[in-house]
């Protein structure tokens, strides 16, 4: 920041004025006018979980008051990292995404309030869920090492070896979240659906275009049992 140095004459003579008296009908000079503030920055949104706390109360009717819903057809956010749930609900309220029912939840959210809310998801935990037996192989081929001949690539590269997902990159937890709910959207995609048009919003449809049916309900199966060895449970049968 510079600094201007104001230079004040110095009157040594008061005498001086009388004998001059031009000096007092010139006008005073104008103080230069300050300059014009910057527009404030929107910067990074940092979410509050306390915050958060009261503000995702009315998530709970649907997604369970900790993240965890009783109905399968509302997807964890147990978890959830507060960057990925945060965007999702930016797309409900741009309509980018598409859902009536979030649609009337998001308009009311402020930026801060959407992190806020994401923030608080990010510190609970997903419970584990359970995946299909005969599924596992090819759901765990595909998870850990894609597929070279469809040209699809690994789960885990974005989505991380325990399905954690990778916040800093915008990639969502997929670890816990329900079979149905993750092939629905894998679907989804498949026939068209694109949430956003930004370059995270066209990975997944560009990937589910080359998989069939059968390798989507075996990768959607195989996330809903992965988990970490903490989750103190194993994944079952159906």
């Amino acid at each position: 920041m510079s600094f201007r140095r104001a230079l004040v004459p110095s009157l040594l003579a008061l005498t001086a004025l009388a004998a001059v008296p031009a000096l007092a009908q010139e006008p005073a000079p104008t103080p230069a006018e300050p300059a014009a503030a910057a527009p404030a920055s929107a910067g990074p949104h940092f979410g509050d979980a306390k915050a958060g706390e009261a503000k995702a109360a009315v998530c709970g009717a649907c997604h369970g008051m900790d993240g965890n819903p009783a109905d399968k057809q509302y997807p964890k956010l147990a978890g959830q990292n507060e960057a990925y749930i945060a965007r999702q609900l930016e797309l409900f309220k741009t309509q980018k995404r598409q859902n009536p029912i979030m649609l009337g939840f998001a308009s009311a959210l402020s930026a801060q309030d959407m992190h806020d809310v994401g923030a608080f998801f990010a510190t609970t935990s997903a419970l584990p869920g359970v995946a299909d037996d005969a599924l596992v192989a090819r759901g765990q081929a595909l998870y850990r090492g894609g597929d070279a001949q469809l040209g699809v690539p690994a789960c885990m590269a974005c989505h991380g070896p325990d399905g954690r997902g990778m916040a800093g990159a915008g990639f969502p937890q997929l670890a816990g979240q329900w079979t149905d709910y993750v092939a629905t959207k894998m679907k989804d995609w498949k026939a068209g659906t694109s949430w956003g048009d930004d370059a995270n919003a066209k990975i997944m449809p560009a990937i589910v275009a080359k998989l069939s049916e059968a390798d989507i309900n075996a990768v959607a199966s195989y996330v809903e049992g992965l988990h970490t060895a903490g989750a103190g449970t194993t994944a079952a049968a159906k």
